[in-house]
């Protein structure tokens, strides 16, 4: 009875009921609906629950020495209604090993044993861990005594791996510089969607973690310098006097101040000469840590005013190569990203203490930390900083599950990206170069993968038609939708969903109910067409025909999309004007639509002008009238 009467509630003639209903939904998200741990008005349902983990890690490096060693506690917190005997351990640095699955060809720089598993406790007790031949970035291990719902459970790993010669998101920069991330065991997402997160790391997808309270400690020689997530805890036993005091002014300074320069470095009088230095981070709820260390990357560091209301300021670090131009300015770069993100789009105020930007091989987002390239044009510089910055939202202030729905999270990184260039670059500059890196390729090429639903899960699918849908498709889905709300009505829905979603796990049906939700409107029509369907863009100018004051242009969607475009109107005598269409044009009839052009003058030719919405056939957006 209690199942019907939730059946009923889902299929009730209220606007969010009617919406849920319209989208597709796999059978696992039906069940979580049925369960009511996701409620159809797009909130958290009054059954939703999350695990947690509070780490205590300790890890030891000394460059030139590849080893890696640590040493981990994970209290686990079973919020879940499900008794867990087999939990699963994710093993990220395991995509090194010889024969893991990849997506990509690798050299031998890239390959080692992976990660070496040297002991394990479970609540004290010894635990014999097998490796599993056939398992590589993650692995089950039986639990002794099952972990009740609502239970903890304390687990104990000593491990160590050789960091890999090749960097790209984690591994050597240089014989002297490290970049730490995924190196560490940890415990797999447990959801009320899928259960465990059983998905393989396969080099070109992303990740999901849960919300998790960290401690670590990096142990590394005297005159190294470690940056990372979290607040650094005792930089007075780490720094000497004057470059604590430095340290502390850029906290509240306006201007980049050098930390560390490459003479100070040079001089190794930077920080305290213990042999050994233990460099202590602390973060809570946060889904992951990450860290870089060098004996010879330089230090900036400044900060900017985030949140007006409470006249929080976040610091902004960089930490490079001396010879990177370029990098002489992201402190500049990071803090203009950190205003511009926490007062205008999304326009909630950077979360986090401080942002670091690394400089590495990656172009790659953690929480609190970017490992980018150096280039030699600036502006591109300032560009790859802020899209891996406008990552802090998607998710890591959203805990997004990028391998399967990563276009949750890359799609409003390219779109923050886009909004954001207007700003620096000018609009014309800004749309052109979206247009180039994340449009022309997917609307260019007529291939089959191109096509496949964006909603498809990314664990899936690989190639550029899985590249373009977690980018430039889902992104240039948004900013049509952002078209057809306007711009005060879509920020007041993206707050909502951010804001209900902060700290948890939000998917795709969350994001689609939410909008419908405080808008007020049945948007399905146009979730539908955008993320669950074969479409694309590509419109016609049919006919234009004209009746007593005015003309009837007649316009065909062939690829099925509803997006937003200029109608240019070019009349007899030499002058033109440009009528925008939002996406709204679409909502009766996705194929064909009729514009109105109320004039006393005479048509020349009619336009279809889609700007970032590039056309996948130009020839026939243009009607001559004759």
């Amino acid at each position: 009875m209690k199942h019907l009467l939730l059946i009923c509630s889902l299929i009730a003639c209220s606007v969010a009921g009617a919406n849920a209903q319209a989208l597709y939904m796999p059978r696992e998200v039906k069940e979580a609906f049925k369960k009511e741990t996701r409620s159809i008005d797009g909130k958290p349902g009054k059954n939703y629950w999350q695990n947690y983990g509070r780490y205590n890690i300790t890890v030891t490096a000394a460059p030139p020495d590849r080893n890696i060693k640590g040493s981990e506690t994970i209290m686990y917190v079973n919020n879940s209604t499900d008794t867990i005997r087999n939990p699963v351990i994710k093993l990220f640095l395991n995509i090194h090993k010889p024969g893991a699955p990849r997506n990509f060809g690798v050299g031998a720089d890239y390959l080692t044993d992976g990660v070496q598993i040297d002991k394990v406790t479970v609540n004290n007790q010894p635990y014999q861990w097998r490796n599993n031949p056939n398992a590589f970035t993650f692995q089950s291990m039986r639990l002794p005594k099952p972990l009740a719902p609502h239970d903890s459970i304390q687990l104990m790993f000593d491990w160590h791996y050789e960091i890999s010669l090749q960097s790209n998101r984690e591994g050597m920069i240089d014989s002297t510089t490290y970049f730490l991330a995924y190196f560490y065991p940890r415990v797999a997402v447990f959801d009320d969607i899928s259960g465990w997160d059983r998905m393989n790391f396969m080099d070109s997808h992303e990740f999901y973690s849960d919300f998790n309270d960290y401690t670590v400690t990096l142990n590394v020689p005297k005159n190294y310098i470690v940056w990372g997530t979290g607040t650094l805890n005792n930089p007075e036993r780490l720094l000497q006097p004057d470059f604590l005091k430095k340290y502390y002014s850029s906290f509240t300074s306006d201007e980049t101040i050098h930390v560390a320069t490459k003479e100070d470095l040079a001089a190794k009088r930077v920080t305290a000469q213990d042999n050994m230095n233990s460099w202590k981070f602390t973060a809570n709820n946060i889904p992951d840590m990450a860290f870089g260390l060098s004996d010879h990357f330089v230090w900036d560091a400044g900060s900017v005013l985030v949140d007006d209301a409470t006249k929080r300021r976040a610091s902004v670090q960089a930490a490079y190569n001396d010879t990177a131009a370029d990098y002489r300015n992201m402190v500049e770069y990071g803090k203009h990203s950190l205003d511009w993100l926490s007062h205008n789009w999304p326009g909630i105020p950077y979360p986090y203490e401080k942002t670091t930007i690394f400089q590495g091989y990656a172009g790659m987002e953690y929480p609190m930390m970017a490992n980018d390239e150096t280039y030699e044009d600036p502006n591109f510089s300032r560009f790859v900083a802020e899209h891996e910055i406008a990552h802090t939202y998607m998710p890591f202030y959203m805990g997004i599950n990028e391998t399967r729905y990563g276009f949750m999270d890359e799609g409003w990184a390219t779109t923050f990206e886009l909004l954001i260039g207007r700003a620096d670059l000018g609009v014309e500059k800004a749309e052109s170069l979206y247009k180039q890196f994340r449009i022309a390729g997917w609307i260019g090429d007529p291939s089959a993968g191109e096509d496949i639903p964006i909603v498809t899960p990314g664990d899936a699918l690989t190639g550029q038609g899985f590249g373009n849908n977690e980018y430039g498709k889902a992104s240039i889905g948004y900013l049509a939708m952002k078209d057809l709300l306007g711009d005060q009505l879509f920020k007041t829905c993206l707050h909502a969903y951010m804001n209900r979603w902060n700290g948890k796990h939000p998917i795709p049906w969350d994001f689609f109910n939410t909008f419908n939700n405080i808008s007020g409107q049945d948007l399905n029509w146009f979730w539908n067409s955008w993320y669950f369907s074969n479409n694309y863009i590509d419109f016609a100018v049919q006919s234009v025909n004209k009746n007593k004051n005015s003309y009837a242009v007649a316009i065909q969607n062939i690829g099925g999309y509803p997006a937003p475009f200029d109608l240019v109107i070019t009349y007899d005598d030499g002058s033109s004007e440009k009528q925008h269409q939002t996406p709204m044009l679409w909502k009766a009839d996705l194929k064909n639509a009729s514009v109105n052009i109320t004039t006393k003058k005479k048509i020349k030719s009619v336009q279809i002008d889609g700007g970032i919405f590039m056309d996948a056939d130009e020839s026939n957006n243009t009607f001559n009238v004759q």
